[in-house]
């Protein structure tokens, strides 16, 4: 029996045609010239075999020119006559049949080649862009194909790839940016940790009060770090998606965080206004519940004594809605966008500790895991004013529908 596997490795390594876009385009060009040729030539052989023999043709006969006795009386066109004019209009059809026929397969093979030409003049921005396409790598994402020419489907093409290099390279540049700031801030505080150990190891005097005093700052913080890390891994979810979806009501989950957060609005020296009205919508509610709680430190930590924070939640436009509202300082409205970044930092921070800036940047991806829409604005008196739309869900459609009942 054959090698079964030798025969297959023999397939495997016999060369392949490759049909390029080049050759199939030739290729249809010709097939095209050649179709339209050869119905131009069949309608030109039919009108032509249908065309009659001329009537005015004057054929002279022995007759005319005082033949034989015993011919046809004058004027009487003989049956050879017929047949010879016959076979002549035959002639000339097959002969127009074969000289059309070589003139086509000419004009065919002429085609094929300007075909052939035509294709590489139309590929050949295609070619420039794609050898331009292959040196671009994350080392060099500032080069673009910057295709010239009218503006045609090519240059839409190279402008669409051109649009798409940006935007990769803005998201490396961010990206980049993540993992510099993020460092950062883990390496903070490990060397504030091991600095206050060294110092306090250096002291001989040291005691277990202050070795004490000393624990309890690295236990703090831990904890900080831990609130980093926590957040940079919530951070990281939330822009995975979503990996399960169940009912979730807004003003529950805001009236549980409330009541952990700032269960005594007089602690921090503020007001706190809530409206909660039911508001129910599908997503993750542990991710919604960060959502929630990010916007609600936020406001604590920004809002100056003596200031107020607003709280809401309801259907607004036909959609669930969260909005978080406090009073501070002035925000100017350019510099609204840059607060969603990760590790953007507002400079005046007040009531709980300083944050490592993602908590907006948290909210934003949670915000783009449930396609919810965010609206942010300074606030009329200082702050900032937040507003978080979320789809409509199946329970709040059918309140919305129950309610329609009543009203008719």
């Amino acid at each position: 029996m054959p090698d079964t596997a030798s025969e297959t490795a023999r397939t495997t390594r016999r060369p392949r045609l490759r049909w390029s876009a080049r050759l199939r385009l030739t290729l249809l060009y010709g097939l095209l010239f050649l179709l339209s040729g050869a119905a131009l030539l069949a309608i030109t052989y039919f009108l032509v075999a249908r065309s009659p023999v001329a009537k005015d043709t004057r054929v002279t006969t022995k007759q005319e020119l005082g033949g034989d006795p015993g011919s046809p009386a004058p004027g009487r066109p003989t049956t050879d006559i017929e047949h010879l004019v016959s076979r002549q209009h035959e002639a000339e059809l097959r002969a127009l049949l074969t000289e059309s026929g070589i003139a086509l397969g000419g004009m065919t093979g002429i085609s094929v080649a300007l075909g052939w030409v035509m294709a590489g003049r139309v590929l050949r921005p295609v070619s420039e862009m794609a050898d331009k396409a292959r040196r671009i790598s994350e080392h060099n994402l500032h080069e673009r194909l910057a295709v010239t020419g009218p503006a045609d489907e090519l240059k839409g093409l190279g402008d669409t790839f051109d649009g798409l290099l940006t935007r990769l390279e803005t998201a490396f540049d961010a990206q980049r940016r993540f993992v510099a700031n993020a460092s950062h801030e883990l390496r903070t505080p490990l060397t504030l940790q091991r600095a206050m150990i060294e110092v306090e190891l250096s002291d001989p005097d040291a005691d277990a009060k202050s070795l004490r005093a000393l624990c309890e700052r690295v236990v703090a913080a831990g904890e900080n770090q831990e609130r980093l890390i926590e957040g940079l891994l919530t951070l990281a979810s939330s822009q995975r998606g979503l990996d399960r979806k169940g009912p979730v009501d807004l003003a529950e989950v805001t009236a549980g965080v409330l009541d952990e957060r700032c269960p005594d609005p007089s602690h921090y020296g503020l007001r706190v206004e809530t409206s909660l009205d039911t508001a129910d919508t599908q997503g993750d509610a542990r991710l919604v519940e960060r959502l929630v709680t990010n916007l609600v430190e936020n406001a604590l930590r920004y809002t100056p004594d003596g200031g107020w924070i607003k709280v809401s939640t309801g259907i607004r436009a036909g959609r669930p809605t969260l909005v978080v509202a406090n009073s501070g300082p002035e925000i100017p409205p350019d510099s609204v966008p840059s607060l969603f970044q990760p590790f953007q930092r507002l400079e005046a921070r007040v009531g709980t500790p300083d944050g490592h800036g993602l908590g907006l940047s948290i909210v934003a991806a949670v915000a783009t895991a449930h396609d919810a829409e965010i609206d942010a604005a300074p606030g009329e008196e200082g702050g900032l004013r937040l507003s978080v739309a979320f789809p409509r869900g199946p329970a709040g459609a059918v309140d919305a529908m129950l309610g329609a009942e009543r009203t008719l």
